[in-house]
């Protein structure tokens, strides 16, 4: 009997993750490939979440996915593993031993694979600036977020022992004015509120100096000057500094040395400046990388020099038709890039040939806090189309539920999920949908379980809360109308 062709998926962010859950679906559901995911972490949270878990407005272990269990539920395998290097001619990945407290849990291990894709994503790139990877945190994972978290709580805790005439000045400096940046930035501002009102009152709002450092003229070059400047805008109106035109020479334990030989204090630093790719591409059996060690890719995401290697999101540089720049490493970029790709793989395995990718440019949308329960957004949609408030407000949640809706498909992902009224000790029941009644009797649980078949999801439970609450209601009006 011919063996099923295997496609190993190395990486498991937001793109690596949607593309295995397609092609689980797709092809492994029906066997007619196996798919293998491999990630170095168990978990998955979403990265452009990852500054609501710097500054605690995101718990990470109730958003968080298990893999295993994803997995299971989309007809696919999942390896836990660390890329340490490829085979080009043997058709096999090489995985490093994972050690935990000296300990060797896992050994040095390889898998055999007939088509590749690499989708490990991109971490912080510091330009080699003195003393940045010894002073800085670079917010490009997760734990690097709760680092932060931490970092930031204790200076709370200790200042809640000083006296009122020792009270602290607290001075953050983040390093770099894109959408990681500026959104770190207004939500810290928002939890230095939050703070003082839950009791911590060592160090008061008006004495917490937050400051944006960046080498562009203005915050969000990406963006239009129009888009720009409303943003900068409002980071002013929340008293965030900008230093614009501004370039960091040098890193202390004490601030961050300017170019222009000014010098910023700051007890908490952060880097988001810039990406690069890991340096092992760059050793991956002959592959080329850019500058950034970034894998150079065709337009149909097959590498270079191997058609049974493909590369996306922000490790691969993909040219764009017509444009001078390649495709930006941008989040809706990686998803777009995932879809176009499953449909190449499923072509791939019945013999076609790949599926060209183009990228579109939907806009971007950069979170600015909260105002009560609105919040502020800016968007640069077609041409330069700026907006804010409730609309803006609606589309930034619906970004996250697009990427849900990837995952878990339309019916389990709500537009407008009751978890957020849950958390906030409201009656959840307005929230859920009128159709997910189910009936009376012992088949209960397998109508939840077949309803709500996500079990891995935060959205899952909550859903099931409501479901249970409802039936809880309806039994009891069933006694008493029995007695």
């Amino acid at each position: 009997m011919k063996s099923l062709p295997h496609i190993v998926i190395v990486g498991a962010g937001a793109g690596g993750l949607e593309l295995a859950t397609t092609l689980g679906d797709k092809l492994g559901k029906r066997r007619r490939a196996n798919i293998t995911l491999i990630d170095r972490n168990r978990t998955h949270i979403w990265k452009p979440r990852l500054h609501e878990v710097a500054t605690g407005a995101l718990n990470a272990t109730v958003d968080e996915l298990s893999y295993v269990a994803h997995a299971h539920q989309h007809h696919m395998s999942f390896v836990l593993g660390t890329l340490a290097g490829i085979d080009r001619v043997q058709k096999t990945v090489q995985l490093a031993a994972l050690n935990v407290d000296g300990e060797e849990i896992l050994p040095a291990r390889s898998l055999n694979y007939d088509t590749l894709v690499i989708a490990v994503g991109s971490q912080a790139n510091d330009f080699n600036t003195e003393g940045a990877a010894k002073h800085c945190i670079y917010l490009d994972q997760r734990a690097a977020a709760e680092r932060f978290h931490q970092a930031f709580l204790n200076i709370y805790l200790k200042a809640s022992q000083l006296t009122e005439k020792d009270k602290l000045t607290f001075n953050i400096a983040i390093v770099g004015g894109g959408a990681t940046g500026v959104e770190l930035a207004a939500e810290l501002n928002h939890s230095v509120h939050q703070l003082t009102r839950y009791g911590f009152r060592g160090i008061k709002p008006e004495n917490v100096d937050i400051t944006i450092i960046e080498a562009a003229p203005r915050v969000l070059p990406a963006l239009s000057p129009k888009a720009s400047a409303a943003i900068q805008r409002q980071l002013e109106s929340l008293n965030i500094n900008l230093l614009t035109e501004e370039m960091v020479t040098k890193v202390t334990a004490d601030g961050l040395e300017m170019k222009s030989g000014r010098f910023i204090p700051a007890q908490l630093k952060v880097w988001s400046a810039g990406i690069k790719a890991p340096a092992l591409l760059t050793q991956l059996d002959g592959l080329e990388t850019n500058h950034i060690n970034q894998l150079l890719v065709k337009d149909t995401l097959v590498t270079t020099l191997d058609d049974n290697i493909f590369a996306f999101g922000d490790c691969a540089s993909c040219p764009r038709p017509g444009a001078e720049q390649n495709v930006p490493p941008r989040a809706q970029a990686a998803h777009q890039q995932a879809c176009v790709l499953a449909k190449s793989l499923i072509e791939k395995a019945a013999g076609r040939a790949p599926i060209p990718f183009v990228y579109k440019d939907k806009g971007s949308l950069v979170s600015l806090g909260r105002s009560g329960t609105i919040g502020n957004i800016m968007g640069n949609l077609s041409k330069d189309f700026t907006f804010e408030g409730k609309v803006a407000r609606v589309f930034y949640k619906l970004l996250y539920r697009m990427h849900q809706q990837a995952l878990h498909g339309v019916q389990t992902t709500l537009p407008y999920a009751p978890t957020s009224a849950a958390r906030r000790g409201q009656n959840t029941d307005d929230y859920a949908p009128r159709s997910d009644k189910p009936p009376h009797g012992p088949v209960i649980e397998t109508a939840l379980r077949k309803i709500l078949y996500c079990h891995s999801t935060p959205l899952y439970r909550c859903r099931e809360r409501v479901i249970r609450h409802r039936i809880n209601l309806r039994a009891s009006d069933d006694i008493k109308a029995q007695g």
